[in-house]
């Protein structure tokens, strides 16, 4: 699914996607809007895990319009595009944020200065968790 690392389209995608800490999520609402907030993720290699909040809209719109998109910031000057399509799920067995070390070294600081100090106060702000398989990825 992920562009070949040998072209640069693919090396820089790669870069992106363990580099970058912020993603415009897509989402589709009840009245076929989308739905654009920007999240955190942490990229595996197959798959994005997002954290949310119990209360996100973004949440309702999965469980009946699986299909997101990651839209990554450009350049400011039209280019270093990529926008990954994919599915997105609901997942039961993931562990809460602050037990998983890679998006701890990616996000820990930032955990700690919105949830008041402790990466645990973080996990229990933001304990949904919501995989995304990619299905297509694009840009230039």
């Amino acid at each position: 699914m992920i562009p070949d690392p040998s072209t640069p389209f693919g090396a820089r995608t790669r870069e992106r996607l363990r580099d970058d800490t912020l993603v415009w999520l897509t989402t589709v609402g009840d009245d076929g809007t989308p739905q654009p907030n920007p999240v955190w993720f942490l990229w595996d290699g197959e798959t994005f895990l997002v954290y949310n909040r119990p209360d996100a809209q973004r949440l309702r719109h999965v469980r009946t319009r699986p299909r997101v998109s990651f839209n990554f910031n450009g350049n400011q000057q039209g280019g270093d595009i990529l926008v990954v399509t994919g599915d997105a799920e609901l997942t039961e067995s993931e562990p809460l944020p602050h037990e998983v070390p890679e998006y701890v070294a990616k996000y820990g600081e930032r955990m700690k200065a919105i949830s008041g100090g402790t990466l645990e106060g973080f996990s229990h702000a933001y304990p949904v968790p919501l995989r995304v398989r990619p299905t297509k990825v694009r840009g230039f």
